[in-house]
């Protein structure tokens, strides 16, 4: 709760929806459709990440890769995949200094062109040791990236489209796997080392695409606001949500309402450094449903799908690489299907009813996995095998409707920004650390223990449901800031709303308006 409080406000005073104008749409009018295009640029981050996934998976298939890395496996195979995250581990500490100290524009060019130079050095390896250093370097530069572009995103959309907008982003992991998956379904047919080189000089796409542009889009106006460039960010607001306008009601709260945010997170809420991360029960509370987020995104069993599918095939009978690579292919098309109607829907459904969705969804259907995985192990039944191909998609498309596209929008939209890039950071990091032990630990469990290791993730499964039952917290039809403020008081909210209709009014707006 906040001392003092804020002085008594109606709805009609605080609420940022109806001085929207409904006229003013993504697709009829010019500067959103110049903002939205920037923002796909941004979003496209997610696809190297997702490319990295499937293309490991891919190349697990390929005789070629094989042979030129002689056939690694179990621990070796592990560190390979695994390698990348160590990578991002490395970056973590500096990602939220870079995305706060020199911008999040910068930070995404920074983390891209590192990426670029990962890619160039992949696509040449001659030895394990080049193709696994590559892959550090891949994981080091996406950490700047990642950590900036999702800030970026949803410090810069339009209040209508920031959560759809911002869930897109970790939804487009699949348009990343999707390439990576068709591309070594191609290049499979080709006799020589350019059967995985080519997937690897391709990672590089994105990036190279986000070097030659990123530094052109516009600057988050919250972190204009915070380097005291208010100004700029009053134009940028201007310009993108209200057609140049800085007089318009939806800028003017917009941006009394992001000064009023920031000046609560330095004088009341303290919201400074590290520790501050674990300093007040409402960021303990976020952090807490944060870090556990991110562990439910990697350790919900996904892992065997992501980085060992092949494997998972080859122990049901469909050892044929053809085969493997046609699934894989239309897997992460079926899973970006389902994460894009979540990103749709996220605002009409409400972050709860998703979340608790997924998690009982994926519990039945691993489940069910489990039942017919151990059906096939005992018996050979054929039926039994081909049963458990059908339970990987909907256990996939249960997964996309929440951890693809709410994982990190929630994150970002519950934090405020001066803890918004250290948060992310936090949970980037944590998600690194149950990467590195799946992707290690994955494919000598499932080796050792075959069917009976899904098992293992079935408990867990249930355990996070319960977690999720307790700890969500709804956070629909609330602005960036409101959300933020959400979790330390409704007088949080109360002042910081106050304060932005207040001082929309004392730059020009009408009482009506506002």
């Amino acid at each position: 709760m906040v001392a003092g409080g804020a002085p008594p406000a109606t709805v009609q005073e605080t609420s940022l929806a109806h001085l929207i104008d409904p006229k003013r749409t993504w697709y009829n009018n010019r500067r959103l459709i110049t903002l939205n295009a920037w923002i796909v640029l941004l979003l496209i981050t997610s696809s190297t990440t997702g490319y990295d996934g499937s293309m490991m998976n891919g190349l697990q298939s390929l005789p070629q890769w094989e042979s030129s890395f002689h056939n690694p496996s179990n621990g070796k195979l592990g560190l390979l995949n695994a390698i990348q995250n160590i990578g991002a581990l490395a970056g973590y500490p500096f990602a939220p200094y870079v995305s706060d100290g020199v911008g999040r524009r910068r930070a995404v060019w920074f983390g891209a062109a590192i990426m670029c130079i990962g890619a160039a050095i992949q696509t040449a390896s001659q030895s394990v040791g080049m193709f696994i250093g590559a892959r550090f370097l891949i994981g080091f530069g996406n950490t700047f990236a990642a950590n900036a572009a999702p800030m970026l995103v949803t410090e810069l959309s339009y209040p209508t489209y920031r959560a759809p907008l911002t869930s897109l982003y970790n939804s487009l992991w699949y348009s990343g796997a999707i390439i990576a998956a068709w591309t070594t379904f191609g290049s499979f047919r080709i006799n020589n080392t350019w059967a995985w080189r080519l997937p690897s000089l391709l990672q590089g796409l994105p990036s190279i695409i986000q070097v030659v542009l990123v530094l052109f889009a516009p600057e988050s106006p919250r972190w204009l606001v915070s380097k005291g460039r208010e100004a700029e960010a009053l134009k940028t607001l201007a310009y993108y949500h209200a057609d140049g306008n800085e007089q318009d009601p939806v800028v003017q709260f917009e941006f009394n309402e992001i000064k009023a945010a920031l000046e609560f997170d330095r004088t009341v809420a303290a919201n400074v450094g590290w520790k501050s991360l674990f300093a007040t029960p409402g960021n303990r509370k976020r952090m807490r449903i944060i870090i556990a987020i991110a562990f439910f995104t990697q350790w919900s069993g996904n892992g065997l799908l992501s980085y060992y599918l092949s494997k998972v095939l080859n122990e049901i009978g469909i050892t044929d690489s053809s085969t493997q690579l046609l699934i894989n292919g239309a897997l992460q098309i079926w899973s970006l299907m389902a994460a894009l109607y979540a990103s749709y829907a996220i605002d009409r459904l409400g972050r709860r009813l998703l979340v608790l969705s997924s998690a009982g969804l994926m519990t039945l259907f691993y489940m069910a996995q489990a039942i017919c995985f151990s059906e096939y192990a005992q018996h050979g039944t054929a039926a039994a095998g081909h049963a458990v191909v059908a339970f990987i998609f909907l256990f996939s498309s249960a997964y996309a409707l929440t951890f693809s596209p709410l994982a990190i929008a929630y994150t970002v939209e519950i934090l405020p920004f001066n803890l918004r890039a250290k948060g992310l950071s936090i949970f980037n990091f944590v998600i690194s650390l149950a990467l590195i032990f799946n992707q290690y630990v994955n494919p000598i469990a499932l080796g050792a223990l075959g069917w009976k290791y899904y098992l293992v993730y079935v408990c867990w499964l249930a355990c996070e449901f319960i977690f999720l039952w307790f700890f969500i917290v709804e956070t629909k039809d609330r602005t960036l800031e409101e959300t933020a403020a959400l979790f330390d008081g409704e007088d949080a909210i109360g002042q910081i709303t106050h304060k932005a209709a207040q001082g929309a009014r004392e730059d020009g707006s009408s009482e009506k308006d506002v």
